[in-house]
């Protein structure tokens, strides 16, 4: 959630610089199911325009028409939502409308936040009757700063109020190593998800961050230049440099790093013949991070195209991340999310 909370702010920044106000939706209780959960957010400008989303379409215009008293007062009110009769969801959202008011200290700790891969953490204090309530509003906590985002006061110690909290983490980002025509459509459907790409390529490929739609970072070196500082548990990293050697020699680089996943392109033969060329390289190499290398990449789906490679593969990276079996909803029991 965290890349569609940086996308919330920076629109509100930009409706900010432009004399807009802008209100901030978030979901902070549920009574029964829902398409989405609560922590889940929108933006709303004064003209009418909507970034994000909380549900599948006829909640958002709901929140339109309840934001226009928010625009005029600038109070924070909540609102119910029950879809019980109109979506089929069998549930209540409980939904936080405030002022969204960025000043530029909170932008200049955000912005920070994200390029050092920190996690915060939003705090939304509520009741669950509808109408506006004193106190109730939302805080971001950087480290050891808050900052309310409507800039009212919020009364933390109304022990009336209910709080709902979300640790954000970092950004999720991939690390594709490789430039060739598979890598071009890897980037364009994570990014699509949402995640941040990094594109590292050969020294002696002519390509540009241009030629990878929707990519945050080019790097054009060799497996020795590489980087590995800023990669943690939120990135996931895929070989497919179409090269033996690459591949090892980018492993090898990575092996002091502590990525999520790691993907090896090709067929299992080649998987073995991989990691059994690395382990004569690395032979201290802990059993953690071996667990860690997927290969072939991606789950099977039947994937043919370089689209459906590309699908097969971050569908796999999500289910590794989310701790998740692959299996067809039709055939589970029970609750779709557990949490």
């Amino acid at each position: 959630m965290t890349h569609e909370f940086k996308k919330i702010v920076n629109e509100a920044i930009f409706a900010k610089s432009n004399g807009q106000k802008s209100v901030l939706a978030s979901v902070v209780a549920l009574d029964g199911s829902s398409y989405r959960r609560p922590g889940v957010r929108m933006l709303i400008l004064e003209n009418s325009k909507m970034i994000g989303a909380v549900s599948g379409g006829c909640v958002e215009k709901e929140i339109l028409l309840q934001s226009e008293s928010v625009f005029k007062t600038g109070e924070s009110k909540i609102m119910t939502y029950d879809g019980r009769y109109r979506l089929g969801c069998e549930g209540v959202l409980y939904i936080l409308l405030e002022i969204f008011n960025p000043n530029d200290s909170f932008v200049n700790q955000f912005k920070k936040c994200l390029k050092d891969r920190k996690t915060f953490e939003i705090q939304s204090y509520y009741d669950k009757k509808e109408g506006v309530i004193s106190g109730i509003g939302s805080y971001v906590k950087i480290n050891d700063s808050a900052f309310s985002i409507s800039g009212n006061i919020i009364k933390t110690q109304n022990k009336s109020l209910s709080v709902f909290k979300r640790k954000m983490p970092p950004c999720f980002k991939l690390i594709i190593i490789g430039a060739e025509h598979d890598a071009v459509q890897l980037c364009n459907y994570a990014a699509l998800t949402g995640w941040e790409v990094t594109i590292v390529s050969g020294v002696s490929e002519s390509k540009t961050i241009t030629d990878f739609p929707g990519a945050n970072h080019f790097h054009a070196i060799s497996a020795e230049q590489m980087n590995i500082d800023l990669i943690d548990n939120q990135t996931a990293i895929v070989l497919m440099t179409h090269n033996f050697a690459n591949d090892l020699r980018y492993l090898v680089v990575l092996k002091d790093a502590s990525p999520n996943y790691i993907g090896l392109l090709g067929p299992t033969k080649r998987r073995e013949d991989v990691l059994s060329q690395f382990i004569e390289y690395c032979p201290n190499i802990d059993d953690d991070f071996l667990e860690k290398i997927h290969g072939p990449a991606g789950l099977n789906i039947g994937a043919e195209t370089p689209q459906e490679i590309a699908v097969s593969i971050i569908s796999e990276i999500l289910a590794v991340v989310r701790k998740h079996e692959p299996m067809a909803l039709s055939k589970k029991t029970g609750r779709i999310h557990t949490s």
